[in-house]
């Protein structure tokens, strides 16, 4: 299998490995956190200083420079998507999956088209407008099945209702087919490592699955960014093994794909291990909440401009503290079984349906009006990828912390839509309070007056996706 020009196994364990549990002095633990707070990604190195700082004061620190490290790059945006699985049969076993092939108490079921429309009005009706569809492992959903599904995702509408950016989380792929995927308008394509480290990466990807080859893998987005997908995904299952390894891995990864690139990873996503039908938990190396707090403040000190996404995996309560420390984006409203959104019955999980157990299954309007009662403006923008703000051209955006001219106004307009099609009473009268706030604090100027007419235009009238 053709293997990116860049490939190589660029996890070396050794120095991983060699930088934890060396205490840093006060003065380097202070000039990391500087650099941080300059909005400059941190070596693996200095992320390994704050991983090593653990005094309680110095964690202090830690929480205090990632909140204000967030409110310089994103403002306080917090951008919305659903997921929507369309297939779950997979050929691989890992350990940790509801949906891996052993497990006989999974029910397999692939999407049609038919099926796959009908999610999408229900997501639709919802208010959602970005989407990541998830797919198994398995020859049936190859590079074509895939940019099928994102075509029918982008041509339904109801209303007001349409999908305006479809994310991918799926199987690494050729260099190739990653180019029949981007034709279809994808905006991220996600591959999570799983675990940094070689041998549990092993232990818990048997050899006879494809899933089973280390550097396919860890080669993944950088045949992405080959084949012209600019806009990647990483992330690490916390539980697997020490969550300072996967820390300094992702670093790791991130720094490789900016070296070789020029371009970071778009977003880091934080799965932490959860009950899975048919699934034994090694209780061993799971991630307490204290450690996980920790961890993502961390890598939102060491990589300043990536978006950073914490999923219904975790609890509404953990994830109402995390958004302090530096998540930006969050799902709601989510249901992970096959047919999820018309079928599930609206207060229950149906396990052996699931790759693994939701922690926060409230409707995208709980969420959102909790977002909005906590100070947040919950965001459904998708302008940077259509007016081609990706890649590079993102990060030179991104990384001096820039972007927020265009977020803020942009997410104010999404937010205005789904106040005024979707929510209830309740909702839209905290949302128009903070949009309100949100101007007034605005300076006077053209950026403004834009904004103002942008508002009113989608409050009285019929249009919609108003962006700059």
């Amino acid at each position: 299998m053709q293997l990116s020009k860049y490939a190589k196994d660029f996890i070396n364990e050794e120095y991983i490995n060699g930088l934890i549990g060396t205490k840093p002095d006060a003065a380097r633990f202070k000039e990391v956190l500087d650099k941080s707070l300059a909005k400059e990604a941190l070596t693996v190195e200095e992320c390994s200083v704050l991983i090593n700082a653990t005094a309680p004061k110095q964690i202090e620190q830690i929480y205090e420079a990632a909140r204000e490290l967030k409110k310089r790059v994103y403002g306080n945006r917090i951008v919305l998507f659903a997921p929507l699985y369309i297939g779950n049969y997979c050929i691989n076993d890992c350990a940790y999956c509801g949906f891996r092939r052993s497990n006989k108490d999974s029910v397999r079921r692939t999407l049609n088209p038919k099926e796959i429309i009908e999610q999408v009005e229900a997501l639709e009706k919802m208010g959602q407008k970005r989407l990541i569809l998830v797919f198994g492992e398995h020859p049936s959903y190859n590079a074509e099945f895939i940019a099928e599904a994102v075509r029918l995702t982008y041509q339904t509408r109801v209303g007001h209702g349409e999908i305006r950016r479809v994310n991918i989380n799926a199987a690494p792929l050729s260099i190739e087919d990653y180019k029949t995927v981007k034709a279809s308008g994808i905006g991220t394509y996600q591959v999570f490592q799983e675990t940094y480290h070689h041998e549990t990466y092993q232990t818990i990807h048997p050899a006879n699955t494809r899933k089973a080859d280390y550097a396919w893998r860890l080669d993944a987005l950088s045949r992405a960014m080959e084949a012209g997908i600019d806009d990647v995904g990483i992330g690490a299952l916390f539980g697997l093994t020490d969550w300072r390894f996967e820390v300094l891995g992702l670093v790791t990864h991130a720094r490789h794909l900016q070296e070789s690139w020029g371009v970071g990873p778009h977003t880091i996503s934080f799965p932490r291990l959860q009950p899975a039908s048919g699934v034994k938990l090694d209780e061993s190396t799971l991630v307490n909440d204290e450690d996980f707090k920790r961890l993502v403040a961390i890598i939102r000190l060491s990589v300043p401009y990536t978006g950073m996404i914490m999923t219904c995996r975790e609890s509404t309560e953990i994830r109402r503290e995390l958004m302090g420390f530096g998540i930006s984006q969050i799902d709601a409203g989510t249901r992970l079984e096959l047919g999820g959104y018309t079928e599930t019955p609206k207060n229950g999980q149906e396990q052996h349906k699931e790759q693994f157990m939701l922690g926060d299954m409230r409707s995208l309007e709980e969420v959102t009006r909790e977002l909005l009662t906590d100070g947040y403006i919950p965001s459904f923008c998708t302008a940077c990828y259509r007016l081609g703000r990706t890649g590079e051209v993102f990060m030179e955006f991104a990384i001096p912390g820039f972007i927020e001219r265009f977020c803020t106004p942009n997410a104010m307009t999404t937010l205005q839509e789904y106040l005024v099609d979707y929510a209830g009473p309740e909702t839209r009268m905290v949302g128009e309070k903070l949009i309100a706030g949100q101007l007034a604090i605005m300076p006077d100027g053209k950026l403004k007056e834009g904004l103002e007419e942008k508002l009113r235009l989608i409050r009285e009238t019929e249009q919609r996706d108003l962006y700059s």
